[in-house]
């Protein structure tokens, strides 16, 4: 019979992923699994239940969580022989990748999509040693957004990240970056820097409508500039899907990015603070197999 190992964080989706986890069985075993189910108590559990479920050869994993449930149990899977398939049921507050991949925001239809016939492989990206599913971002913006609590995650949703980015973009602080990409050297003051692996980066799914996630390429921005006024112009250039183009921001593409600074910069990977600079990131080219709708 066929495996399966669910890994759920209990305080997603303002803490009712629980009440999911017999829909997600059912599905799962009319499909032909025997499943585990794995709660997470603490930073770290997902990863190492992941690397547990492809220890024991199961044939798929699922993350019932948001984008940080998701980072984690997919940095289970780095150099791993054996990668099960990957299931996602999306309960953060964001769920970029889900975007991206059009899986159901929905839970309940994302659980009945676990049964879907379709996958697909899927880039995923290296930041040092570890590894990030959906988008680096480096500065003073950055950093504020990690600060946002779980409390405020679950009783404002996306809120929550506008209301700290409002307060950030009020200081206009920014910090010098020394950016590398494929042999080119950018070096200035900026607020902030992001390096995305598909279109959907903190719920704005046109940020770069380019991207796809199996293309193998970062998509990088360096803003630089955001004072009050000139924000105003950025926000309705991300909204328009025309970030690229503004006279502040500069894009491009590589398959790999250095950033340094002589100050100390925070980050946010994946929605959740990161380390500080400096930062190596890549691309791994479709790295792993997700299940996705029927077409």
């Amino acid at each position: 019979m066929k495996q399966a190992m669910i890994i759920m964080n209990p305080s997603s989706g303002k803490a009712e992923a629980r009440e999911y986890i017999q829909a997600a069985e059912e599905v799962l075993q009319v499909a032909g699994y025997q499943v585990t189910v794995n709660e997470t108590a603490g930073e770290g559990d997902a990863t190492a239940f992941c690397v547990q479920a492809c220890s024991e050869g199961c044939d798929l994993v699922v993350a019932i969580g948001g984008d940080g449930t998701l980072h984690e149990t997919m940095n289970g899977l780095a150099d791993q022989q054996h990668r099960p398939v990957l299931g996602i049921v999306p309960m953060g507050t964001v769920n970029d990748f889900a975007r991206a991949l059009q899986i159901p925001l929905n839970p309940e239809q994302a659980i009945r999509n676990l049964a879907s016939s379709r996958t697909r492989r899927v880039d995923m990206g290296r930041l040092n040693e570890r590894l990030f599913v959906n988008v680096v971002a480096a500065g003073s913006l950055a950093g504020s957004l990690s600060s946002v609590s779980s409390d405020d995650k679950n009783r404002l949703g996306f809120l929550a990240y506008l209301r700290e980015g409002i307060k950030e973009l009020t200081s206009s602080k920014t910090h010098p970056l020394t950016i590398i990409h494929d042999g080119e050297v950018w070096e200035g003051s900026s607020p902030l820097f992001i390096a995305a692996l598909t279109n959907s980066v903190g719920g704005f799914e046109k940020l770069a409508p380019g991207a796809a996630v199996d293309d193998g390429l970062l998509h990088c921005f360096i803003v630089k500039d955001l004072h009050l006024l000139n924000s105003v112009t950025v926000s309705i250039s991300l909204l328009l899907g025309n970030l690229r183009s503004h006279k502040d921001v500069i894009y491009f593409t590589a398959r790999e990015v250095t950033l340094r600074s002589s100050e100390p910069v925070r980050t946010n990977v994946d929605g959740e603070a990161g380390p500080p600079l400096p930062l190596t990131l890549s691309t791994i080219p479709r790295h792993l197999q997700v299940v996705v709708p029927e077409e």
